[in-house]
């Protein structure tokens, strides 16, 4: 990240074009309808408004149609885990929740609201964004810090009727699936077939756990700070108790290098260091996902190496896994259909239409399409909606 100029005055600042950018912010509110005279006025606020409020209390659906709810997300975050750049504070956080809310924008048509919360209690947390909730069709939770992110995002699920969505884990978890279902592809490998390694227990690489899990991956194991997550494995916490219960078949218990001998996949989510030696030791045609940002977990060019599929978190290298991706098509497609929740179901038909985008194009540095891709958010969108019929969740 570029080094902020020594002096604070937004003139000096501004020099920096990233500066220059934010500067007023990257969002506004503009109006859907003319108010050009007494009659719109009349019709927009008092006194027409008020036959639309009494519809409305009488029948609490109508809101569906009436209001811009339906279409308006909330980028909730109290700014704890922020980019990588860790606990900085709701203030700071703000510019990341704005880019946020842009992107929903840009790429699906969603409209978004950045709420950055002062409190990090996970009670007042929840208590806050239940209450926010009657205004919002969905629910984008942004930069919790893990474990309290997985709680927070539990608890909301199950007091609302509406998706709530935790990006950090769920988005980065639908990107990875889809590019390593292009991999196992290009390699002429089932999921099932595979051996991965995960580094880091934080909130992406739980929920990437997870879905290759759902997907069918054969076997997983994950590593945090103290080395691989086995089953009685002294200091767990319950998610980390739950992870050990359902992975690692092979009962590894050293060092993340370590469970990489003959591996076939390894995804980086912790911001650690990977040898080229223990990459060099993993199966043929294996794949290396190393999503730390800004500096991958290897080089790229030194995993490229080794192994026949590289990823990273860059959008400087080949086969960018970059949320983008997944969340506005995820949220278009359940505010589409008015969806009461996301499910895991959904998540994966979202990977899948992912990764079908890429089709006949497939490489080894194309094994995910560009956030660019005009066609990834309607492939995204369609599958969400489709499959939230299917498992009924789905009011419209």
């Amino acid at each position: 990240m570029a080094a902020t100029p020594a002096s604070s005055s937004p003139d000096t600042l501004d020099v920096d074009p990233a500066f220059a950018l934010h500067r007023g912010g990257k969002l506004e509110v503009r109006s859907t309808v003319p108010v050009r005279d007494a009659g719109d006025l009349s019709l927009a606020y008092t006194p027409g408004v008020a036959r639309v409020c009494t519809a409305i209390a009488d029948n609490p659906a109508l809101a569906g149609e009436y209001t811009w709810v339906p279409n308006v997300v909330a980028v909730v975050s109290d700014g704890t885990a922020v980019l990588g750049l860790g606990d900085i504070g709701p203030s700071a956080a703000m510019p990341v929740m704005e880019g946020k809310a842009l992107l929903f924008k840009e790429f699906a048509g969603v409209d978004a609201v950045p709420i950055c919360l002062d409190c990090t209690d996970v009670d007042a947390l929840v208590e806050t964004v239940v209450r926010l909730a009657p205004s919002f069709g969905g629910i984008n939770l942004e930069d919790i810090s893990a474990p309290r992110c997985f709680e927070v995002e539990d608890r909301l699920r199950d007091l609302l009727d509406i998706p709530v969505f935790h990006d950090d884990q769920h988005g980065t978890a639908i990107v990875v699936l889809a590019a390593l279902k292009n991999a196992a592809r290009l390699t002429g490998r089932p999921l099932g077939g595979l051996r991965a390694v995960v580094a880091g227990a934080g909130a992406s690489g739980v929920a990437v756990t997870k879905i290759l899990l759902e997907a069918g991956v054969g076997d997983i194991a994950v590593a945090d700070s103290k080395g691989m997550i086995y089953e009685g494995r002294e200091g767990l916490n319950p998610v980390k108790e739950a992870l050990a219960s359902q992975t690692n078949k092979a009962g590894h218990t050293g060092s993340t290098e370590d469970a990489l001998a003959g591996a076939d996949v390894f995804i980086g989510l912790s911001g650690s260091t990977v040898s080229e030696q223990a990459i060099a030791s993993m199966a043929p045609d294996a794949f290396v996902f190393a999503l730390s940002n800004p500096t991958p977990e290897v080089e790229p060019d030194v995993a490229a190496k080794h192994v026949a599929v590289v990823a990273t978190g860059r959008s400087d290298h080949p086969n960018q896994i970059n949320n983008v991706l997944a969340f506005p098509g995820v949220f278009r497609g359940a505010l589409d259909v008015r969806a009461t929740t996301i499910t895991e179901n959904m998540k994966v038909a979202a990977a899948t239409a992912l990764a079908d985008v890429v089709g006949d194009d497939l490489s080894a540095t194309y094994v995910i399409p560009s956030p660019f891709d005009d066609r990834v958010a309607p492939a995204v969108t369609a599958a969400v909606a489709a499959q939230a019929r299917g498992d009924g969740v789905a009011r419209a």
